[in-house]
């Protein structure tokens, strides 16, 4: 079966509201042989952005715009900021909080996504975070703790519109899981309304491209191999590389957030439904779409079906990678 993700559609100005934060956030501007390279840290990853120009000042107001987009974003949904729009919701489970249409356009994305896979991606489990802590180690949570926690997951028990969100109580949203590739999709429209050179928007490893590179060449990106921190090899495994002309980049995969026990690894990503982790997913996946979110997406539902992933993303008829 084909599942049809509609695009998100963006509004296009710039947001201002209060949810933008600079304190001591820093932006690193760099020479390159054909333009400029800026790197910033955001949502837990490093960044960067990457524009084909030798105009040192339109690659630093880029770097700004981009930059700032991305720190708002990050500030206004993520979970670990008690000053965000989703720790207010949390925090206020059982009472109804006013909603922007920024957050509505997100919820309703939500919605499509566990509508599409049958309610294994749903952004109310976050919850299960409370059971379960992928660092590395055998410690597996007990199936009593999850079930425990896997009662406050279930997006049915969210009532929204377009002026406000009801969480049932005890229950937590969590926008991990498209937030990061959200913010991709909006550097890029802002890169594009400022310039027409190519720019390359890298956020911790989910990215877009305007266009292509100058004479129309491809860009070049580097995929980590999910083995890249192993002990167990000695040497360093290649990197993917992949041709990107147009459009945007997703991976999704377990290299960094596992747990193992008895030789089972068990990956991060939960099957809400269950609350624990799927059986056979592959190490990592990479989708390419024309939105990043479309791609993250697709890459998370693809490792939501185990074994069947390389079949469910070739009926996608979309580009992908798939590594077990």
């Amino acid at each position: 079966m084909r599942f049809i993700v509609q695009p998100l559609h963006f509004t296009f100005y710039i947001f201002d509201e209060i949810y933008l934060k600079k304190n001591s956030r820093t932006i690193t501007l760099n020479k390159n042989d054909d333009g400029y390279g800026i790197s910033f840290n955001a949502m837990a990853s490093p960044c960067e952005v990457i524009i084909q120009s030798s105009d040192k000042q339109l690659a630093i107001k880029l770097g700004n715009i981009i930059a700032d987009e991305v720190w708002r974003i990050e500030d206004k949904y993520s979970r670990y900021d008690k000053d965000s729009i989703c720790s207010l919701i949390n925090t206020r489970a059982g009472q109804s909080v006013p909603i922007d249409q920024e957050t509505y356009l997100l919820l309703n994305f939500a919605e499509q996504c566990y509508q599409l896979s049958d309610g294994s991606f749903d952004i109310s489990s976050g919850v299960l975070r409370k059971a379960w802590l992928f660092d590395g180690s055998d410690n597996l949570p007990s199936k009593v703790k999850v079930s425990a926690a896997l009662k406050f997951v279930g997006w049915r028990k969210i009532n929204f519109d377009q002026q406000q969100i009801t969480l049932a109580k005890n229950m937590e949203i969590d926008f991990g899981g498209i937030g990061k590739e959200y913010a991709v999709d909006r550097a890029i429209i802002l890169a594009k309304q400022l310039t027409n050179k190519p720019v390359l928007v890298n956020l911790g490893g989910d990215l877009a491209v305007t266009c292509s590179r100058l004479n129309n060449k491809n860009w070049q990106v580097a995929i980590e191999h999910p083995d890249v921190d192993s002990t167990v090899n000695h040497s360093k495994p290649a990197d993917m590389i992949i041709s990107l002309k147009q459009g945007a980049l997703a991976t999704s995969g377990d290299a960094r957030r596992f747990l193992m026990k008895n030789g089972k690894r068990y990956g991060h990503i939960l099957n809400a439904k269950s609350g624990w982790p799927i059986d056979n997913a592959p190490r990592s996946i990479t989708v390419v779409a024309p939105q990043c979110i479309q791609a993250g997406i697709l890459a998370t539902l693809a490792l939501l079906q185990g074994l069947d992933a390389e079949q469910f993303l070739t009926e996608q008829e979309i580009k992908f990678w798939v590594r077990r």
